[in-house]
């Protein structure tokens, strides 16, 4: 894993897989304003916290942040375990992503 992940959405937020961080980060205008935290087990991904700046709550930037992970561990091959409540929750109110889920948040 590692890079930018499909450029940047419509609200101007990017999202960037920090490897070495074990997240991936949400950025706009530079500044981080969001991340996922994961650690890799096997051939899956958890989940393990989510936060987004205060700040820019109710913008977009959770749900462009839980898309663009996901996306990158479908694009990877893998499963994700949604430890995480607002990424079992995101994935909840997008059944397109349920089969990514590896086992039980």
């Amino acid at each position: 894993m590692g890079g930018t992940l499909d450029g940047v959405d419509k609200a101007g937020v990017s999202v960037a897989d920090v490897p070495e961080r074990h997240r991936y980060e949400a950025t706009l205008d530079g500044q981080r304003v969001g991340l996922a935290a994961y650690r890799l087990a096997g051939g899956s991904v958890v989940f393990t916290h989510t936060e987004v700046d205060p700040s820019m709550e109710g913008r977009g930037v959770g749900a462009a942040l839980a898309r663009a992970a996901l996306d990158d561990v479908r694009a990877r091959g893998l499963t994700a375990v949604p430890r995480c409540p607002f990424i079992r929750g995101w994935i909840e109110r997008h059944p397109d992503y349920a089969d990514l889920v590896a086992g039980p948040g």
